[in-house]
Parts: structure tokens; sequence; C-alpha cells
């Protein structure tokens, strides 16, 4: 993992964390959440400002135009804006992630001419990784086949959901080449000639992040856009793996954050029925505090040691966490009662985003999978070997 300045306090509070993104949130981002919702409105314009303000850059290096305050720092900007919309969280994650992706690659050159386009938040995009993250557990095979030719490689597949993206954004692929190990990992422009994108579904939740199909159709990627050849690849997810999950958590404390919040402000009222429910927002945040507390801990070992020590831990509390934001968004849809159904109320709102944060890859039960293959290959290490007589 490459060295970042880390701060040795970082900021607990909305107004240290990143100096205006309170304001920027309450002014831009709060008016627009009902219309990002319901009506599809991609808040690329709020994305950019976050960008000017130094709040994507909290991966990147200095030298390339970030603010290198470190993993829990970049969960923490995550986690305000989900108070306010985990839709607009979750672009954030995808910023953070197309960033990583290049911070960690071998390819400095690429490095050097777009990182700080990346940190400074003049040009967006996402990572198309859930189908590689996918094949790489068993779960489904790769989608995307690369060829290898002069120059670069010829890419073909569909990739069925890719959010974050549009023609004039970045965003991530990984292909497999014929009986070789590894994915080759590409930064690919909306805009290549043979990559078509189609926006042919829509969703429930989550309808506001540009998310589209991905067509390729004899797409080349140049040597000088790979962020990671095959036989790189081991090494790579080894260096990137933990971090690229764990910042996913800053949806999940967000919600929650925002779940005991509205259940609070219920309670004014109806506290007195409401404390006949089974989850209480007191305990609830007492969860909360833990979780946080956890993640941020998590974030600064990771720091400190790199992704491949961290990678069981960061399954098990990003499991955790999926779970806890269903528990608090379902307590907090209860306490609501019958205003929670309104169309334009946060707690039906947040309890589709609660099932997003459980099924966006890695979903629960991909976490739950994982897992258990590493406890099954723990186990297989363990046993003693039989002698044969």
């Amino acid at each position: 993992m490459p060295a970042t300045a880390l701060a040795p306090a970082l900021p607990d509070t909305p107004a240290e964390i990143l100096p205006g993104l309170a304001e920027l949130i309450a002014a831009e981002l709060a008016p627009q959440v009902v219309d990002i919702d319901l009506k599809g409105i991609y808040p690329g314009a709020f994305l950019k400002k976050v960008g000017a303000l130094g709040g994507l850059g909290s991966l990147t290096p200095v030298a390339h135009g970030g603010t290198a305050y470190g993993l829990r720092h970049a969960i923490q900007v995550i986690e305000e804006v989900s108070k306010e919309c985990v839709s607009t969280g979750f672009l954030l994650w995808a910023e953070y992630a197309l960033q990583w992706y290049v911070i960690n690659s071998s390819n400095h050159a690429l490095a050097a001419e777009m990182l700080p386009l990346m940190a400074r938040g003049e040009v967006l995009g996402g990572t198309a990784q859930s189908n590689s993250m996918k094949s790489c557990a068993g779960i489904e095979e790769a989608r995307l086949k690369a060829k290898r030719v002069e120059g670069g490689y010829v890419i073909n597949g569909v990739l069925p959901w890719v959010s974050n993206i549009g023609v004039d954004h970045y965003f991530h692929m990984g292909a497999t080449l014929p009986d070789t190990p590894g994915l080759v990992i590409g930064l690919m422009h909306g805009s290549t000639p043979g990559l078509t994108l189609l926006q042919n579904a829509h969703f429930i939740g989550m309808e506001g992040t540009n998310t589209f199909a991905c067509q390729f159709r004899d797409v080349f990627l140049a040597d000088a856009k790979v962020v990671c050849h095959a036989d790189e690849f081991n090494a790579f997810r080894d260096r990137t793996k933990s971090a690229f999950i764990l910042l996913q958590m800053g949806m999940g404390l967000g919600l929650i954050d925002a779940c005991v919040a509205m259940m609070k402000r219920a309670d004014k009222q109806f506290g007195h029925v409401n404390r006949f429910l089974d989850v209480q927002a007191d305990a609830l945040e007492a969860e909360l505090d833990a979780a946080r507390a956890a993640t941020y801990a998590l974030a600064e070992k990771i720091e400190r040691d790199g992704s491949a020590p961290h990678v069981k831990a960061t399954l098990q509390l990003r499991l955790a966490g999926g779970e806890l934001s269903l528990k608090a968004a379902h307590a907090a849809m209860l306490h609501l009662g019958a205003k929670g159904y309104l169309s334009n109320n946060a707690a039906q709102r947040r309890l589709r985003e609660a099932y997003f944060i459980a099924i966006v890859t890695p979903a629960i039960k991909h976490l739950r999978k994982e897992l258990h293959d590493f406890d099954t290959a723990t186990c297989a290490l363990a046993q003693p070997e039989l002698e044969v007589a």
C-alpha cells in the first residue's frame, strides 16, 4: 500500500472532517435527495464540488493532487454524505475506488496523468469490478474476455450494471485472457470506440447513480491505460482488497446514524408506544458507536500494515455493517409508522438503501461465502498429512 500522510488525530465532527462539506450538503444535496431517489437525478455537480473542497483526494498522494489524509478520512467523508443520501455516498465510494486502483498500479505514468484530475473532481468515474470480484470468489463467470494484441488488448463482452459512469466518465474493467490466470484491469473512458452504454433498467432505489450496461465489441485497451496486467493481478489484489471493501462501511455508518436520528425524533411524539418495539434508539446508537470505532481502528491498521493481513477482518466487519444497516432501517420504519410510507419520507428510502448496502458487491451472501472459504482453507491447512504405509 502506498505511503500516505496519516493524520495523527483525525477529526470527528462534520465541520472538521472537511471544511465546507456540511454547508455543501445542506445547500446542494439535501434539496435534491427526493429527486435523486425518485427521478434518477444524478448529483454530478455535487461530486465535483466535493472534489473542489478536497473531499475526493483522501487516499491520493499530495504529489498527485490529493490530500493523503488516509482511509479513515475517506470513510468519514462517505459517512457524512450518506447521512443525507446513500446513493450519493455510494457515488463517492466509486470515486475513491476509481483512484484507489490507479494509486496501486505499477503504471506510474497513468497515475501521474489521471490522479490529479480525479482527486480534484475534474473527471468523474467508477469501478466496474462487481463481476471481477464475483468471478474471483467463484460466484459467477468473468463476463469480459481479453486478447493480447500489439500495444494492448482487445476486449469483448457485456457488464450488466456499472455505476457512476457516462460517456464523459472513466471506469475500471477486468477481463480474462485465454489459458492465463489473473485478470487484466484497465482504465476505460465512456466514449471509447466499440463501447456502448445502455440504461436498460430502472431501480426502486439508487436510481440516481448513473448505472449503465456496458457492451464491449472489439474495444481496444492500450497498454498506457492498463492498471494491472494478468501476471500482476494477485499482488495487486493483495494491495487493494481490504481498503476497497472497507470504504463501503461509510455508507452503512451514515445510514445507521440517520436511522437513529429518525427514531429519536419519532419518539418525541410516539415514545410512549414505540417503547414496545424490539429495537430502541439508544441501543442501536451503542451498536453504531461500536461499529464506527471498529471501522476507524481497522482503517488505521490497513494504513499501517497494508491490505493483505486484514482481508478476513474486513469481510467480517463489512458483513456486520450490512446486517446492522438492515436492522436500523427496519427499526426506523417501525418507529415512524404510517408516515414512513409517504413517497417523500426518508424512512422508506432508508429501508431501500439498506437493502442496497446488503446486496451491493460484496453482498451479504458473497461475504459469507468468502468467510466460509477462509475457514475451510484454514481447516485444511491445519489437518496433519496422513502417512501412507
